[in-house]
């Protein structure tokens, strides 16, 4: 009888450094069209993040989010409406929840049942413990843009207290909720570069970004979980950072990154979840469905090779946008297609779920 392996079992082998046996498909949560459980899901604790799920506002920093139909809904901190504008006054205005007065394990519950509610099963679907959008992140939330980049060249001593405030609370965060959750991997966040470039230095990146995020990736560390970091932009030059915390995946590695040369140098100790972007002759109303598919298999064939890949990337644009979800439907088909029969696996593996109705699409040889 062939072995039923879930999609969970397969991603958790290749953030372990091995072959899986199909490429996995990474994803934030479920994606409109997928025909099977999703690989990853993400895990929040709802006090923190529930204004994420409603469409918009104040998270616990007091940062107002809001969105639009034009993004599908991603939501950003609320143009000019910043609440910091001089660093050094951080004390007098960020103030941190207090945590005395929180049910963790409630929070716990409710997380969770809010993800069985969209059809989870852990079992399934590997859960990411992934609390916030990042340091550097929550700064510009708080500051806009160009006062956070001021303020980490003018004032980086009261940019590293105001992060270590913050890191505090997030961390006792996590001390109480990550052994209750029992997560499978940790995720980190922090979109810390442009396509061109990152935001900052190195040096900087390390004095005042990286010690954080290292003290959220110990938890994982101490448990053995695989750890992730989510960073758009041209960041090929941090991987090393975060390979020294204990990072085994980047999330979504985006194209503008010399990703051959990571490749190269980490091999399947980093695994690339991305390689391909909606751009340029993609985006044409003139690009056929097959050269949709040609680009897919070009990715795959590029950074699959010998495992440390996982597909991530989709057509984004407006909510309702018809053409966008049918593309989106051509990817994630040749994703399935070309991607369960990459590594050759045998007869003796069957693609199945918990319910043990295996998946009866391309992908059970």
């Amino acid at each position: 009888m062939a072995a039923k392996i879930t999609e969970k079992e397969n991603y958790l082998k290749c953030l372990h450094g091995e072959t899986p046996y199909w490429i996995p498909s990474y994803s934030f949560g479920p994606m409109p069209g997928m025909a099977r459980p999703c690989t990853s899901a993400i895990f929040q604790p709802p006090f923190i993040n529930a204004y994420r799920a409603n469409g918009g506002g104040k998270d616990v920093w007091g940062i107002n989010y809001v969105g639009s139909d034009s993004t599908s809904g991603a939501l950003i901190p609320e143009p000019g409406n910043f609440q910091l504008e001089d660093i050094c006054d951080w004390r007098d205005v960020v103030k941190a929840v207090d945590l005395s007065e929180i049910d963790f394990e409630d929070q716990a519950r409710k997380g969770l049942e809010g993800l069985y509610a969209a059809g989870l099963d852990r079992e399934d679907t590997c859960l990411e413990f992934n609390m916030h959008a990042g340091y550097f992140q929550d700064l510009v939330g708080l500051m806009g843009f160009e006062n956070a980049l001021c303020a980490l060249y003018e004032e980086p001593e009261e940019v590293k207290a105001l992060l270590e405030y913050m890191c505090d609370w997030y961390t006792t965060v996590l001390e109480n909720m990550i052994d209750i959750v029992k997560p499978d991997c940790i995720g980190l966040c922090d979109d810390v570069a442009t396509w061109r470039a990152p935001f900052m230095s190195e040096e900087m990146y390390r004095e005042l970004i990286l010690p954080w995020h290292d003290r959220e990736a110990k938890f994982g560390r101490d448990r053995g979980l695989p750890i992730t970091m989510h960073c758009c932009g041209q960041a090929t030059d941090l991987v090393e950072d975060w390979k020294s915390i204990g990072v085994v995946q980047w999330n979504p590695a985006q194209t503008s990154n010399d990703l051959e040369g990571v490749k190269k140098k980490y091999g399947n100790s980093m695994v690339i979840a991305g390689g391909w972007d909606s751009r340029d002759h993609l985006l044409s109303a003139d690009c056929t469905d097959e050269e949709i598919r040609q680009s897919v298999r070009d990715a795959m064939d590029k950074y699959a090779q010998g495992g440390g890949f996982c597909w991530c990337g989709m057509f984004l644009g407006a909510a309702g946008d018809r053409e966008m979800m049918r593309r989106n439907m051509v990817v994630l088909d040749e994703v399935d297609k070309y991607g369960d029969t990459f590594y050759g696996y045998t007869k003796d593996i069957q693609r199945g779920f918990k319910n043990g109705k295996g998946y009866t699409g391309a992908g059970v040889i």
